[in-house]
């Protein structure tokens, strides 16, 4: 029988191990039963629970842009010309230089976030979206924000 995520979710364990994944990601399922007091295999079997329910998504490797060689990021929007909103989207996942593609509301249907190794390279990539429609851009010059893990339930 497989439980909703709801079910999941209003489970203290499930959480407080939600809440050290999130912290960690890397720890082990050993650790894990360790830092909440259960053993190893009803961990590793509560973990593969959140898994199949696709509460946990997945495990990723967070990479320094600027250390692999792209100091430059940009956000840019889209505003498709008739007919060619499917091929926008099949463009961005195309090019590795985009790193995520939005669908949104508004004139502009997707905002893009790129990065890239120079500010020259910038106009190689919105020429590949020109063919299909406007470009918006906005250099990103510093992320006060970054990217975090949502709160938990009951957080």
């Amino acid at each position: 029988m497989s439980l909703k995520r709801s079910d999941l979710l209003h489970d203290n364990r499930n959480l407080e191990l939600l809440a050290l994944l999130r912290d960690s990601p890397r720890l082990g399922i050993s650790e894990l039963a360790r830092r909440v007091g259960m053993s190893a295999p009803a961990v590793r079997e509560r973990v593969l629970r959140l898994e199949e329910a696709g509460v946990i998504r997945g495990y990723r490797l967070e990479l320094d842009p600027t250390a692999l060689g792209y100091p430059v990021a940009a956000y840019v929007r889209v505003r498709p010309a008739p007919g060619q909103l499917p091929k926008i989207a099949e463009r961005a996942r195309a090019m590795p230089q985009v790193v995520e593609c939005h669908r949104v509301t508004g004139e502009d249907c997707f905002v893009l976030k790129v990065h890239l190794p120079s500010i020259d390279q910038l106009d190689e990539v919105l020429d590949q979206f020109l063919v299909y429609g406007q470009t918006t851009t906005s250099i990103i010059q510093s992320t006060p924000v970054p990217p975090r893990s949502l709160p938990l339930p009951g957080e």
